[in-house]
């Protein structure tokens, strides 16, 4: 009982984290003056094309199904956004803390923004998975299907880039600065590292207690 009430108010406190994190960092973006894109519109929109930021989307609204309803039965499909957004959103802090935070200097909002997206969402999000599952729930199709989201992702940047002009959200995929090559395996090093997760996710899945199985 204690560990599903800590896997329930953990999920919460993932939630909330993306909620503060999605609207500082929207309120920031809308106040820049300048940037790659020439609008607040279009600067604001493009927050949505970053990986972190849908990783924390998909860690939204499954941390608030699982906090508010967490015995409701529930489809395979379920279960894939469930592991997208635990994997997804902890590839997010360690490529982040990797390769990208040194490549920064925030303040003010951006700084805020920047911690509850790639440090507080990502620990609290994990942390709650660890805590209390729901377990035996990362089965093999699962995992298999969990991989269609960064796939199509990274299809998703590589194919817009050069329709907004040469624009990429991450520096390892900067298609000009690179050449498709280099890039391609960029991202065939971070599909190994998700693959290799969603593996030791199925591993762990299975070993440790916390929250019974549900049906799906």
């Amino acid at each position: 009982m204690r560990r599903a009430l800590a896997g329930r108010l953990l999920a919460l406190a993932a939630a909330l984290a993306v909620v503060v994190g999605l609207v500082v960092q929207v309120v920031a973006t809308a106040q820049r003056d300048s940037g790659y894109f020439d609008s607040d519109a279009s600067r604001v929109a493009n927050l949505f094309a970053f990986f972190t930021i849908q990783a924390n989307i998909i860690v939204l609204g499954t941390c608030v199904v699982l906090a508010l309803r967490p015995l409701r039965p529930r489809g395979q499909w379920f279960w894939v956004l469930r592991l997208d957004g635990v994997l997804c959103i902890a590839v997010t802090f360690v490529v982040f803390h990797v390769a990208l935070a040194d490549l920064q200097d925030l303040e003010g909002l951006d700084r805020l923004a920047d911690f509850m997206l790639h440090t507080a969402s990502p620990v609290l999000c994990v942390a709650g998975w660890l805590a209390s599952g729901p377990r035996r729930h990362v089965t093999w199709p699962v995992v298999r299907f969990s991989l269609a989201f960064p796939v199509l992702w990274l299809v998703f940047t590589l194919v817009r880039g050069p329709l907004v002009g040469g624009w990429y959200p991450y520096p390892f995929l900067d298609v000009d600065d690179l050449g498709y090559p280099r890039v391609l395996l960029n991202g065939l090093l971070v599909a190994a590292l998700f693959l290799a997760l969603a593996t030791g996710a199925r591993w762990v899945d299975q070993r440790l207690p916390g929250g019974r199985r549900q049906a799906g």
